[in-house]
């Protein structure tokens, strides 16, 4: 296990994938500079007039760190920034969740794929770190054949794949479990509103018992004249 860990190829398919996962963060950031900036400024954490530049920096940031991680001189400074990235996404995303704030869009997907904020995402974020970890670590010297060439495309392709296919997966789950939430919230405002009815009906039944019991007064009343 140690030796897989610190094998030149398994590190080199990690450091693909995160820059593949960054570089299209950022890409999705710059697309929709605006629609990430309102995404930004829901949570909270920033000055208004802070909020424009801080997507720049943070899409830049995310660019750099996706070619730190392809460049053997810099893997050391791409791990460290992604694992600061990630930190930073992760006390953003706590910080709203201890406010009860669970509705707020994450903005870690694709803009406009609506994924509102979970406990989820802080464990992705955690696997993604220990992942920027592995390519921190020394590796094993040895002699890459072609062989690992296309090992190394095909590990990323499918990794890629793979998380893609695991965040729609989740995204999916909460906007159905929001979904359920909705639909018995207005079950429940239903069976009020029946019950309210119900309640309203058993009232018009009496108001009219009462009416009926009035006109019998008066009915005596004249007969008693």
């Amino acid at each position: 296990m140690t030796t897989l860990l610190h094998d030149p190829l398994l590190v080199l398919v990690v450091r693909g994938a995160l820059a593949v996962l960054f570089a299209s963060a950022a890409w999705h950031k710059l697309r929709a500079r605006d629609e990430f900036a309102a995404i930004l400024a829901a949570y909270r954490l920033l000055p208004g007039s802070l909020v424009v530049p801080a997507t720049a920096v943070i899409a830049a940031t995310e660019l750099g760190v996706a070619g730190a991680l392809v460049l053997p001189n810099l893997r050391l400074i791409g791990a460290l920034g992604a694992t600061g990235l990630l930190a930073l996404y992760s006390l953003a995303i706590g910080a709203n969740l201890l406010r009860g704030r669970r509705t707020i869009d994450c903005g870690c997907g694709a803009l406009g794929a609506r994924q509102p904020i979970s406990e989820w995402l802080l464990v992705r974020n955690a696997l993604l770190a220990a992942a920027a970890a592995v390519t921190a670590q020394p590796v094993v010297g040895r002699q890459l054949e072609w062989v690992d060439g296309v090992t190394l495309v095909g590990g990323v392709a499918v990794a890629a794949c793979a998380w893609t296919a695991a965040h729609g997966l989740a995204a999916a789950a909460q906007r159905v479990a929001a979904r359920a939430a909705r639909l018995e919230h207005d079950h429940a405002r239903l069976r009020l509103d029946d019950a309210s009815l119900r309640f309203d009906g058993r009232s018009l039944q009496l108001d009219d018992t009462s009416m009926q019991l009035d006109d019998a007064s008066l009915q005596l009343d004249g007969a008693g004249r």
